[in-house]
């Protein structure tokens, strides 16, 4: 019988998760010294040692296999190690492995089964061999209709991803709204998809903006007008003008004359929102070397 105890024990010695320090009791009768052990052998106890690293660097990839498309984040500690052979093939497996599923979430993508075990599993195991911290951030699965497109576009070799979605019109026309969605960082299809809470409050800062500008207060809603028209054509991708264009084309035109329609975008760029390491390279090397 292992007793928590035992586990809190083995996890204080080894800063590995309560599940895993009680598989490793199991596996070994109990054993502290045998399942530290079993710990360093799965990997599991190096990972461990590194979960409160920063993970901001890594690559957005995405897979098209017929009707369906996968779009996902997966971070390491440094840009070198994102182009690492073993972390590049890694991050296929889990793009293979979740588009062959009915996984929808990222949950349920963690508890899918790979040769090398569940993709949780499997991030643990080369987080212990290739020696940074890695984690699969977030996923995101598409399914498309027959009469839609997929465009898919990596920007800076997986630095940004954007997968779109178009009805009525051609891959190419998909694929050149990705491009420049991957340009012009669209938070939105249209301004429909706009929260409203988001909507508010940006109308009160434009109000105040305003106000402090000297603007008469019985003018304040009708120059809103305009402005909120402004903020569409930042966050907007429909009323974006496309980067292509040469005659002030909005993007909803540009797809609508060859045509088709927006449906879907989805658009990863690795490490946004996230805090970055300061390092220099030269320091990164040292604690590589010094095995940290």
């Amino acid at each position: 019988m292992i007793t928590a105890s035992q586990v809190k024990d083995l996890r204080e010695k080894t800063g590995a998760g309560m599940l895993d320090c009680k598989k490793a009791l199991e596996e070994t009768n109990g054993n502290i010294d045998a399942a530290i052990d079993w710990l360093r052998e799965k990997g599991i106890s190096k990972a461990a040692k590194k979960a409160d690293r920063i993970a901001a660097e890594g690559v957005a990839a995405i897979l098209t296999k017929g009707n369906k498309a996968v779009i996902i984040e997966v971070n390491a500690e440094t840009d070198f190690v994102a182009k690492n052979e073993k972390f590049i093939d890694m991050v296929n497996i889990i793009l293979e492995t979740i588009i062959d599923s009915d996984a929808k979430t990222l949950e349920e993508a963690l508890k899918l089964q790979t040769n090398e075990g569940t993709i949780e599993e499997l991030i643990v195991s080369k987080t212990a061999t290739i020696g940074e911290k890695l984690s699969f951030r977030r996923m995101e699965v598409i399914t498309k209709k027959d009469s839609e497109n997929f465009g898919d576009y990596i920007h800076m070799g997986g630095k940004i991803a954007v997968l779109t979605v178009i009805d009525g019109a051609s891959v190419s026309v998909a694929k050149d709204v990705a491009m420049h969605a991957a340009a012009m960082k669209p938070s939105y299809v249209k301004s429909t998809d706009v929260p409203t809470d988001v909507l508010n409050k940006e109308k009160e800062i434009m109000k105040e903006q305003l106000l402090n500008e000297g603007k008469p207060a019985e003018r304040i809603d009708s120059i809103l007008v305009g402005k909120v028209k402004k903020y569409y054509e930042d966050v907007c991708l429909e009323n974006q003008i496309f980067v292509k264009a040469e005659n002030k084309e909005t993007v909803a035109d540009f797809v609508k004359n060859n045509g088709g329609t927006i449906t879907t975008m989805v658009r990863f760029e690795v490490g946004e929102g996230m805090e970055k390491r300061n390092e220099n390279f030269a320091e990164e090397v040292a604690k590589q070397m010094q095995g940290k």
